[in-house]
């Protein structure tokens, strides 16, 4: 049948339990992990996300904020959007908002900054009526605000 002896049913298998394993491995992997997490906390440190943000967004940010505060409020400029000076008569959005319209931006395009100033071509929709004007804004610290 077989050529193999199959051992006697008396006989007595003795298995080796003295396997010996390593934490090592673990301690390994638990390192790498430390050193990982740590290089990732000090990135973050080191070059926070507001540093990536361009002056072009900030620029963008800004017109958003101030027809943001214009459909929120009655008042021209909308609190902390406009500059110095503000003329309310002469706001990007002179006629076309108040009264309960709600201004949209639908296109923002082409911001140009020259040192402090900067300019962007900003169109806007108030009851389906699209319009297209250069919006011009101040730097004050590190923030942008809507002029006129």
């Amino acid at each position: 049948m077989s050529d193999q002896e199959s051992p006697a049913e008396d006989e007595v298998i003795t298995v080796d339990q003295t396997d010996k394993r390593s934490v090592a491995p673990f301690v390994a992997a638990a390192v790498i992990a430390v050193i990982v997490l740590g290089a990732i906390i000090i990135g973050g440190v080191m070059s926070p996300a507001e540093k990536n943000v361009t002056d072009s967004d900030r620029i963008a940010a800004a017109v958003r904020n101030f027809v943001e505060g214009s459909n929120s409020t009655d008042l021209v400029p909308p609190p902390g959007a406009g500059c110095a000076g503000f003329d309310p008569k002469r706001s990007p959005l002179a006629g076309r908002s108040g009264g309960g319209k709600t201004v949209e931006i639908t296109k923002l395009v082409d911001p140009q900054r020259d040192g402090d100033r900067a300019k962007a071509t900003v169109t806007t929709k108030v009851d389906g009526d699209e319009q297209t004007s250069t919006w011009n804004l101040t730097r004050s610290g590190d923030k942008w605000l809507v002029c006129n």
